[in-house]
């Protein structure tokens, strides 16, 4: 009798508001900056013509950033909810679809994040304290355990060691840019001349452009714990955003002034050249420790946000229902974050007998990624129909063109990814077994409606 009603107690428990508009922004912020803006440059800058053109695509990939948020804001202020996509995916297509996406978040897309940038982490702090061979992989380890325990102990708790590391982040990149554009270009490498045919740029860059913009829909899995969230789920948008593209642009403005386009191309770590070369021998330490902060943030935002799918899985599927709870005391969907975190573990464990496992998770989360991302994009058309949670809710500018432009940007990245799973690259062995992983998730959707689920 008594555990009953404990139990009661807890599913009654909700999501509680707790964030503002700077918590949420902060978030994204975290989320997005991430050791991304450390690697993706130099082969962007292999793949473009110019220095304008260059500059151009980093703009652009903010520009599609900032479409595909319109569509979330809008999404998200009428019908908030902890699900997020997972949500509006099941709200206009059924619980088939919203059933899989949830799975595909919980096994490949967020867990394969949180492994990547665990690795990232790991490399990075390896260099300021190694730990033997297996370093790398010790600190990946270590920092799943850790941040998934911060978020069980709570959520206040969560969101205040995300704006430390967001503002820490910021300072630090801050710092880089500031750097890198008071030291003179004039010995930088000379700019190859033009080419007189050929295209202004390959679809790799902006492969890659989008690739280190990613994590902004994150905001989504907030709406339910934003306060006044049809007005604040779009502010934190467009701020998040906002600053990152500034922050992006700023940092590869400051990679030309110091190593020129050219400079770019031939380097294997363009953070690290720029540091030797503002800071000299102290540049790597420093590099390090902007890295460990941004993949700090960046893991402990994907933690919170991917737990919430998870804990809206459970809500609605009995065969998951453990993952359902929602503790009120600390705020936080425990069970759900356990599930992520040894989930996480185990790709972290996989990937590490890979060549390189950063690349190999990567590879693992993208064809599913951008497959739900494009069905989120659609679920906007259908969901237009329906009554809103919230009649006066933000409504996505040039309706139906913004959200066609994101929906074609989103299949583009979706064939992209997919070819790259067909390709003969080691790498592309994460892609193969991240598509095999979503498709199991067929049978368990079947068994879930032999149930009698939704």
């Amino acid at each position: 009798m008594s555990a009953a009603g404990g139990q009661a107690t807890v599913e009654a428990a909700k999501p509680q508001q707790t964030f503002g508009v700077f918590d949420a922004a902060a978030m994204i912020v975290g989320i997005v900056i991430g050791a991304g803006i450390f690697k993706a440059p130099s082969i962007v800058a292999g793949s473009v013509s110019t220095e304008a053109v260059f500059i151009g695509l980093w703009v652009t990939g903010g520009v599609i950033s900032l479409v595909g948020a319109l569509c979330y804001a809008e999404l998200g202020s009428a019908y908030p909810h902890a699900g997020g996509e997972y949500h509006f995916l099941t709200r206009a297509f059924g619980g088939k679809l919203g059933f899989l996406f949830a799975w595909a978040r919980m096994s490949v897309v967020q867990t394969g994040a949180i492994a990547a940038i665990a690795f990232v982490f790991g490399d990075y702090a390896s260099q300021l304290l190694p730990l033997g061979a297996k370093s790398s992989v010790i600190y990946a380890l270590l920092g799943v355990a850790a941040l998934t325990a911060l978020n069980v102990i709570g959520t206040r708790q969560s969101r205040l060691a995300q704006n430390v590391l967001t503002a820490a982040l910021a300072l630090a990149i801050a710092a880089v840019i500031v750097a890198g554009l008071l030291v003179g270009g004039g010995a930088r490498p000379a700019a190859a001349p033009a080419a007189s045919t050929g295209p202004m740029f390959s679809q790799l860059a902006l492969i890659f452009i989008l690739l280190t913009y990613g994590g902004w829909n994150e905001a989504a899995y907030l709406t339910a714990e934003i306060r006044d969230a049809r007005r604040n789920v779009v502010r934190a948008l467009l701020i998040g955003i906002l600053a990152v593209t500034v922050i992006y642009v700023l940092l590869n403005l400051a990679y030309l002034n110091v190593l020129g386009l050219e400079g770019m191309k031939a380097s294997k770590a363009v953070a690290a050249d720029l540091m030797k070369a503002t800071l000299g021998g102290a540049g790597a330490t420093v590099l390090s420790l902007i890295v460990v902060a941004a993949s700090l943030s960046t893991l402990n935002a994907t933690v919170f946000t991917g737990a919430r799918t998870n804990y809206a899985l459970g809500r609605d599927f009995a065969l998951f229902s453990l993952l359902g709870q929602w503790r009120d005391r600390s705020n936080t969907p425990v069970n759900a974050l356990l599930a992520q975190g040894v989930i996480a573990l185990v790709l972290v464990l996989l990937a590490s007998l890979t060549p390189d496992g950063f690349e190999t998770m990567v590879a693992y989360t993208a064809p599913a990624f951008w497959l739900f991302f494009m069905l989120t994009g659609v679920s906007l058309f259908f969901l237009r129909r329906q009554r809103p949670v919230n009649p006066d809710h933000f409504r996505v500018p040039l309706y139906p063109f913004t959200p066609i432009l994101f929906c074609a940007m989103c299949a583009f990245m979706l064939y992209s990814s997919t070819n790259y799973a067909l390709s003969k690259d080691p790498s592309s062995l994460g892609a193969q077994l991240g598509i095999g992983v979503l498709l199991a998730g067929v049978p368990l959707m079947l068994l879930a409606k032999k149930r009698g689920e939704r």
